[in-house]
């Protein structure tokens, strides 16, 4: 099932995606609730970040192909023996065709990062790897938008990749996925720029969710991007760069300057 998260004559809800029509939901999208709505087609709504929140985490080098890129930050000559995680403000998210905003101060290289997002369904604390897609709602596309200068030369990761704008989300939240191999596809301007499958993760949805579990409490709502692939295209002011996930759909977002 793909859920929404819309807004149409001034309101926003959640629905439910029936081919191309959407039909809103009452009740809590992470529990009880039920079909309102009448369908209405999706191009009469817009189309917000399918979900808002609480927390955005986020896990580096988690494809062995984007190991050599990030050798100059991490500092490591193979991907990470863990999971290594770091956090995005929640300010930084947008939904599918909103703007990517090049920041005014910013003069370096900006680069994006195809993704696929775990969306969390239910509290989740120390759970094992067995028991921790039980906890995932659904899985959504991502784009991790980076500065790279930032984050090269800034101890902390706070602006490179967590600048306004910085965390493209969407189209929907598909529930019914295997995680564990589907193709993504990262384009700019319609030329293929990242291409991968899941199945190459160095550590896949059930271990990133247990390890995170196991100190941070994951609520209803969390995300985690899951990593990017190979050798990340930059972006130019006037660029649209697209996320697609075999099984998802297509997020689209216009590249801005600030």
């Amino acid at each position: 099932m793909r859920y929404v998260r819309f807004e149409q004559g001034g309101q926003v809800r959640h629905g439910i995606v029936e081919g191309d029509s959407v039909r809103s939901i009452d009740g809590d999208l992470f529990g009880r609730h039920e079909v309102t709505g009448k369908p209405t087609p999706l191009g009469a709504v817009k189309l917000l970040a399918p979900v808002m929140p609480g927390k955005v985490l986020a896990t580096a080098v988690n494809y062995h192909s984007h190991v050599a890129q990030s050798r100059a930050v991490l500092n490591e000559d193979e991907a990470p023996k863990q999971p290594e995680l770091f956090y995005k403000p929640t300010s930084c998210i947008i939904g599918p065709e909103e703007a990517v905003i090049r920041p005014a101060s910013y003069d370096g290289r900006l680069d994006a990062e195809g993704e696929m997002v775990a969306v969390i369904g239910k509290r989740a604390s120390k759970v094992s790897p067995e028991e921790a897609l039980g906890y995932v709602f659904g899985y959504t596309c991502g784009n991790d938008v980076s500065a790279r200068q930032w984050q090269r030369g800034d101890i902390q990761w706070w602006r490179a990749k967590g600048s306004d704008t910085f965390g493209a989300l969407g189209p929907w939240i598909e529930t019914d996925l295997d995680p564990t191999n589907v193709e993504l596809r990262t384009r700019v301007n319609g030329k293929e720029l990242q291409s991968t499958n899941t199945n190459l993760m160095v550590h896949n949805v059930a271990k990133l969710v247990s390890f995170i579990s196991g100190v941070v409490t994951l609520e209803p709502g969390d995300i985690i991007y899951t990593g990017t692939p190979g050798e990340t295209p930059e972006l130019q002011p006037g660029d649209t760069v697209e996320v697609e996930i075999q099984g998802i759909g297509v997020l689209k977002n216009p590249v801005q300057a600030g």
